[in-house]
């Protein structure tokens, strides 16, 4: 049962002045710029605050503003966010910047339902955008708010199941209305990040642990309920430097886990059949080396990658679509984290520790 309004209304002071007394300074909390809020909740998509601060401010200053990042081509973007990972959202980033441009005069919009209209903005980020920039009563649930409102309220159905999304939607929509939600979003975001952490939270710390659930009950490690994960598969990976020159020839990935970036070219398998496959596939011929070079290990949300590296000497493209890309200086293209790893593998003279 949600608590009463003077109960809301206590809780949120204490959260507010929590937040005044201890919230980090990072730099996007000192900007209510829209865009800048924006681009910050994008990076901040399953990655590590201390990853982010490596990102942000170069980012914005190469694209300070929606009109600069339409104007900059796909490959400028993901040099940009290259390490960052999960490029997609890169890629809906400047998508959005565009649609910013041709619909909105590439200001981010007021209003709610056209910032949801954004291609990859969702409720949560419209929401971020929403309290934070425009200081609407907007509320936002992502993993830290999740886990607070769990404890908070003793939520004990699994994360991820849609009546359990609606709960903490509808608990953090009564939260939200007053002064500040901006604020008082970033708060629960802070509480969840530094205190009410997984596994152990630091109940002590909490300001509004005096109404937790699973305080009371003895329930912190159990909740929140984790949505149920399948182990990442294993997939068994031919990787090929196609070298020529000091360089690597590259081609543009187009499936879903590297599409848009350059890489070198990779197909499934395990032996040298399947490393001629994919440089051909990849449209390169050259000269390949009887074994792989070197092995490593890769691993995604849902594939473990157990790569194999080969390095083709003499390559050259048969036809257009291609890149020659010097690894030290690769220029304005994204390269993921996986193909920084495979030409460290390969080694600057073809030759590295030999496969397992």
């Amino acid at each position: 049962m949600r608590p009463p309004p003077s109960t809301l209304a206590t809780e949120r002071a204490s959260l507010l002045a929590w937040f005044d007394a201890v919230a980090r300074d990072l730099p996007w909390r000192r900007s209510r710029d829209p865009y800048a809020i924006w681009v910050s909740e994008v990076m901040l998509q399953q990655t590590r605050v201390d990853t982010v601060l490596r990102y942000f401010d170069r980012f914005l200053s190469r694209f300070p503003d929606p009109c600069a990042l339409a104007s900059a081509s796909e490959d400028e973007v993901l040099s940009m966010w290259s390490g960052l990972g999960y490029y997609r959202r890169a890629r809906l980033l400047h998508a959005g910047s565009k649609h910013l441009v041709a619909h909105h005069g590439g200001e981010v919009p007021q209003d709610p339902e056209a910032r949801r209209a954004m291609p990859g903005v969702g409720r949560y980020t419209a929401g971020a955008i929403g309290s934070i920039a425009f200081d609407r009563p907007e509320a936002i649930v992502d993993g830290n708010v999740a886990r607070v409102l769990s404890r908070l309220r003793g939520i004990d159905t699994p994360l991820g199941r849609a009546d359990t999304e609606a709960r903490l939607w509808a608990e953090a929509d009564a939260l939200v209305p007053g002064p500040r939600p901006g604020a008082l979003n970033q708060a629960l975001m802070e509480l969840g990040a530094t205190v009410c952490a997984h596994p152990t939270p630091r109940c002590a710390d909490c300001p509004v642990a005096g109404g937790c659930v699973a305080l009371r009950t003895g329930r912190t490690a159990e909740l929140p309920v984790p949505k149920p994960r399948r182990a990442p598969r294993p997939v068994d990976v031919v990787a090929v430097v196609a070298r020529q020159g000091r360089g690597v020839w590259m081609v543009r990935g187009q499936d879903a886990l590297f599409g848009g970036l350059w890489g070198v070219p990779l197909d499934e398998g395990k032996g040298r059949a399947a490393a001629e496959r994919a440089l051909i596939s990849a449209g390169l011929r050259g000269t390949l080396e009887r074994r792989a070079q070197a092995r490593l290990e890769h691993v995604l949300t849902h594939r473990r990658m157990d790569v194999r590296v080969f390095v083709a000497a003499d390559a050259h493209p048969m036809g257009e679509g291609a890149r020659w890309v010097d690894p030290d200086a690769p220029g304005d293209i994204g390269l993921s984290a996986l193909t920084r790893k495979i030409l460290a593998a390969a080694g600057p003279s073809g030759t590295a520790s030999p496969p397992r």
